[in-house]
C-alpha cells in the first residue's frame, strides 16, 4: 500500500499567524492552491487558511485583507497525517472530516507536505474508490 509521503506535495509554501491575510491569498494565486499551512518559526503547524476562510472571514465580513491577520481567519482544528501513514488513512480522514486537503506533519508536528483529494485520485485511485471518496467528502453537512 502506498504511503502518504509517496503522493504528497512536499514542502508547501506556508504563512505565519502574524502575516496579513493578503499573504496566503497571494500564495494561493501563485501556487494555484486552495489551502496554505500556517506555521510558527520552527515550521510547527498551528493551523491552515483556506480560500473559504478568506472569503467568509475577510471578504464577507467586509474587512480589508491588508488589515486582518491570518490568526484571525485561519482554521485551528488540525486534521493531519504522517508521511509513513498509508494513503487509505488520508482518504478516511478526508471522508470523516469532509475535507479535500490534509497537511502531512512529522513527529514534531512540523509541516512536511500536503495531500489533496486530486493526489489520491491521480496517483493511487482505483476509479471506484475515488468515486466513493469524492461522494463521501461532498456530502452536505449534517445538522447537529
Amino acid at each position: 500500500m502506498m504511503k502518504c509521503k509517496d503522493i504528497m506535495t512536499p514542502n508547501p509554501r506556508t504563512c505565519s499567524p502574524q502575516d496579513l491575510s493578503i499573504e496566503p491569498a497571494k500564495i494561493m494565486r501563485d501556487e494555484d492552491v486552495g489551502i496554505v499551512p500556517v506555521v510558527e518559526e520552527n515550521q510547527k503547524l498551528v493551523g491552515v487558511v483556506t480560500d473559504r476562510d478568506l472569503c467568509l472571514g475577510v471578504v464577507a465580513e467586509e474587512k480589508h485583507p491588508r488589515e486582518v491577520k491570518v490568526a484571525d481567519c485561519m482554521s485551528e482544528e488540525l486534521i493531519t497525517c504522517k508521511p509513513e501513514d498509508n494513503v487509505q488513512k488520508a482518504q478516511e480522514l478526508m471522508q470523516e472530516y469532509q475535507v479535500r486537503r490534509i497537511p502531512v506533519v512529522d513527529d514534531q508536528g512540523r509541516i512536511v507536505g500536503m495531500i489533496a483529494q486530486a493526489d489520491i485520485a491521480l496517483k493511487v485511485g482505483k476509479p471506484e474508490e475515488v468515486t466513493e471518496t469524492v461522494k463521501n467528502i461532498s456530502k452536505p453537512a449534517q445538522a447537529a
